[in-house]
């Protein structure tokens, strides 16, 4: 079967594009979720079955934004399988368009604005002479791909006579921020199952890939995918007058051993079925003083992206626990040595410095006070922590988590010099396939045949590897980790359950395998992002069209 998708795909991957959607800014998300909704509610059989089609508000959410779910059931067979198609629709800001951002949602115009405004490599002037790539903001990443599937979805609707199943689609917001419309999600897709008895056997999302190096022509399509946690890092440190510089424990001092721990370090990269995690990398080092004054700092705080591919949370936790306790007693080394030296220039006496390595889980920590406060400690903070969120809803996540460390500190009567370390943001689950299942293999079959099938008209090299490279919404699918591994997130997080929660038991309930069959382009969240629209807007959705019927034929 071969689907004649390519005009189609365009013109509503274009018309999306019109739609600014950028992540939290108000309207725009909603705008795309209306536009999805309307495409369907225009065709027939969403006019038979019109509670079919549904856009849903983010629930916990200080942003007035909604995604869009629609399904369509087969009537070949009785079968209750059905596959998940997701992809967001929201995007990345556009101030790096500047000074032609207006053009940014335009992709007739933007190419020859691009020539007539940047100095652009030639890798990009060759893609814009080749006429093969759309550019603009959310192309690529991606909404190129929530075209295909809702293209897959019309044709479907056409011919339910093709399926033994059903396929059910969500365009979710908030990808690029909080996950917040793929968590409400996972309450639709619950409710659907419970309303329609369906047996959830795959997920296929379409976010994109592109290119690993200069000269890489492959195309790809990734089984399962990476996971994503965010250890954060708390140092709480000693002031002093900047005249007594050796009586203080400068926190920054702390966190910037603790980045060159952390940053770049392969030794923390995660190895598996042959694939290399890229290693963590900072992604903020602050410290928390307000205005200029001669006093040293008195807390410090860090946090790092960490992918994983067969590391649990638990076993991120007591990596990054070793880092702390090798970046403290590094930094109370350095300190007594430059002491020791500044003592004998000066000709004093030298007396060691009082500081200790002290590091601290989030739970060790949280558990020592609790020991010694009991009850007034645990609701105090809960108290807090629940107050902070109602009065300022709109916190970014990691500096919410800050916070309540903070108000945790104050309990403290012991101030020396400490590390504290937890998980301070929305938790991407590593997904790994390893034929462990009946679903799983159904899927890995079904996408292998399908590849196949396309391979001799795609124009395109076509490989398949076994973990998504960047983070995406697939993550809410399904847990990979045992229980007790897994646990160690909730355990080591600030905001749980009441600003983020992961609903393990939720997504058990979905609980299947997922794949990215995703667009592909260049330059994701660049000025320059373009999508490749011969394997975007033809050979994707016939791959995907291909996998859905042999998993429901």
């Amino acid at each position: 079967m071969r689907l004649d998708c390519y005009e189609e795909v365009k013109r509503l991957t274009e018309e999306m594009v019109n739609i600014p959607s950028i992540n939290k800014e108000p309207g725009g998300e909603t705008k795309v979720a209306e536009y999805v909704g309307n495409y369907y509610r225009s065709l027939p059989y969403f006019q038979e079955h019109p509670d079919h089609v549904k856009v849903f508000q983010t629930k916990d959410d200080f942003v007035v934004r909604h995604s869009t779910l629609a399904y369509v059931k087969g009537t070949k067979g009785t079968s209750k399988k059905a596959v998940i198609v997701i992809g967001h629709i929201d995007t990345v800001g556009v101030d790096d368009y500047t000074p032609i951002q207006e053009y940014a949602f335009k992709p007739a115009e933007l190419p020859q604005k691009l020539m007539e405004t940047f100095d652009l490599p030639q890798e990009v002037i060759d893609d814009i002479n080749s006429g093969e790539y759309m550019f603009g903001r959310g192309a690529l990443d991606m909404k190129s791909g929530v075209a295909g599937h809702m293209v897959i979805l019309r044709y479907f609707s056409e011919h339910p006579e093709l399926l033994d199943g059903s396929i059910v689609q969500i365009a979710e917001c908030d990808e690029e921020d909080n996950s917040k419309g793929i968590i409400t999600g996972i309450d639709e897709l619950v409710a659907l199952k419970e309303k329609e008895g369906f047996e959830y056997v795959a997920c296929i999302n379409a976010d994109y890939s592109t290119n690993y190096n200069p000269g890489d022509e492959n195309r790809y399509i990734y089984y399962g995918s990476i996971g994503k946690l965010l250890p954060c890092f708390c140092a709480f440190g000693k002031e002093a007058h900047v005249g007594q510089a050796f009586s203080a424990f400068d926190p920054n001092l702390l966190i910037a051993e603790v980045t060159r721990n952390m940053s770049l370090n392969t030794d923390l990269c995660d190895i598996a079925q042959g694939e290399v995690a890229i290693p963590p990398i900072s992604l903020k080092q602050m410290d928390t003083k307000g205005p200029y004054t001669v006093q040293t700092a008195l807390v410090g705080f860090s946090y790092y992206n960490f992918f994983t591919h067969g590391w649990s949370p638990a076993d991120v936790l007591e990596k990054c626990y070793q880092v702390g306790v090798r970046s403290m007693n590094s930094v109370i080394e350095m300190l007594n040595t430059q002491y020791e030296r500044f003592c004998r220039l000066s000709r004093v006496p030298f007396t060691p410095l009082p500081w200790k390595t002290r590091v601290y889980t989030w739970k060790t920590f949280i558990e020592e006070l609790e020991e010694k406060y009991g009850q007034e400690f645990k609701d105090s903070l809960h108290d807090f922590t629940v107050k902070l969120h109602q009065e300022e809803p709109e916190l970014d996540l990691r500096l919410f988590s800050l916070r309540v460390a903070e108000e945790a500190w104050k309990w403290h009567e012991d101030k020396s010099p400490a590390l504290v370390i937890f998980f301070g943001s929305v938790h991407s689950a590593r997904i790994e396939m390893t034929r462990k299942t009946e679903k799983e293999c159904a899927l890995l079959d079904a996408v292998e045949e399908a590849v196949e099938i396309v391979r001799p008209e795609a124009e395109r090299q076509i490989k398949t590897r076994m973990f998504y490279p960047y983070i995406s919404d697939s993550s809410f699918m399904t847990i990979c980790d045992e229980p007790e591994a897994f646990n160690a997130l909730g355990e080591n997080m600030p905001s749980w359950k009441v600003k983020y929660f992961h609903d393990v038991d939720k997504i058990m309930q979905i609980n299947v395998p997922v794949v990215n069959i995703g667009t592909f382009g260049r330059d994701g969240h660049m000025v320059t992002e373009r999508v490749d629209m011969k394997q975007t807007f033809r050979n994707i959705p016939n791959i995907t069209c291909e996998t859905i019927l042999k998993l429901l034929q």
